[in-house]
């Protein structure tokens, strides 16, 4: 039977709320808040589980926040992530669009699934979300949701995708690593041993390798994203650092190999992230799209068969334009909205 009806959500006015409310990585536990007092409002069952901070000394609660309808498990869970990339960005609008960091990764896409989930409670679907933290950095927050899953038999996750459905989404390998060497005066180098020297030779080694590639979901590509190292031009470094991550369309384990081929006898490596590539199911008669972006999917594996969907572009995400067509996201919901009751039917 229908529930209750209740007045319509409207998703740009609570885009604007969540945007004000800074939330980092690490520094979700306010926006937290903000969503489980807003859903209870709203009149669902809400629930906040903590998600551990990575190491001692970080201050601060964060959360995972699931809702469902009163006394019931959904079948059908929307999710996407509270934490938004650094730095924080304030809100602003114009007509057409509104801006600001995490309007379509992910608080605009939260505001549709918040949305679009009222709609389909209202017309007696048994829906719920779960909204997590760390996706940005790894995966927490959705790694303590499955090891708790209630149930589910699909999940609709939330990531800037144009609208369209994601057939398929990289993975992620983020790679540390650390060389050592031996401290000297740099006019006179063979007496010391450059752990930068050593780190250059290494990074230069995986340009330039040859990685897999497969033919729907394209080529596997690195970033080096932070190097450091050294002390001052005339002192041979004894140490150096790189932060390297690489989205793979292959299960992780040739690249690692490759990895640690490179870097013998140049660093140490440690993988810090391991988020496998997924094939993803297609939605009749909607336009489809590969993600050469990672998620939370493949850490959510226990929440139902995934669907990838979302309004905005990942080209904006993690820029400072980060922006959302605000007719973008009004017609999310309603194809939110769709999709639920294509695979509910």
């Amino acid at each position: 039977m229908p529930h209750s009806i209740r007045p319509a959500i409207d998703p740009v006015a609570l885009t604007r709320e969540l945007c004000q409310i800074e939330s980092t990585t690490y520094c979700e536990g306010a926006v937290g808040d903000f969503i489980a007092d807003t859903l209870v409002r709203q009149g669902w069952q809400v629930e906040k589980t903590p998600v551990p901070q990575p190491r001692d000394g970080m201050e601060g609660e964060r959360w995972n926040v699931y809702a469902s309808l009163p006394g019931q498990h959904a079948d059908l869970v929307f999710s996407t992530h509270m934490d938004t990339v650094p730095p924080y960005i304030p809100f602003r609008e114009d007509a057409e669009f509104i801006y600001g960091r995490g309007v379509c990764d992910a608080k605009g896409i939260m505001a549709a699934q918040i949305a679009a989930a009222a709609q389909l409670r209202d017309a007696g679907y048994n829906v719920g979300m779960l909204f997590v933290s760390g996706e940005e950095r790894d995966s927490a927050g959705a790694k303590v949701a499955n090891a708790n899953p209630r149930g589910s038999k699909f999940l609709i996750n939330g990531e800037p995708t144009d609208n369209r459905v994601a057939l398929a989404s990289k993975g992620a390998l983020r790679v540390s690593l650390k060389s050592t060497g031996k401290m000297a005066h740099s006019a006179y180098p063979e007496l010391g041993d450059s752990a930068v020297h050593k780190m250059v030779t290494l990074l230069n080694r995986l340009l330039q390798t040859d990685w897999p590639v497969d033919p729907d979901a394209g080529d596997t590509t690195l970033n080096i994203g932070q190097i450091s190292g050294g002390y001052a031009p005339n002192v041979i470094a004894d140490q150096a650092e790189a932060q390297v991550l690489i989205r793979l369309v292959t299960d992780s384990k040739p690249v690692r190999e490759k990895i640690l081929a490179a870097a013998e006898g140049l660093a140490e490596v440690a993988f810090t992230l391991d988020l496998a590539f997924v094939r993803l199911q297609a939605v009749e008669g909607l336009p489809t799209m590969v993600a050469k972006f990672a998620t939370d999917i493949p850490e959510l594996t226990n929440w139902g068969a995934p669907v990838l969907l979302g309004p905005g572009s990942i080209h904006t995400a993690h820029t400072p334009d980060e922006k959302l067509s605000k007719k973008e996201l009004v017609e999310s919901v309603d194809l939110y909205v769709q999709v639920a009751q294509k695979l509910l039917a």
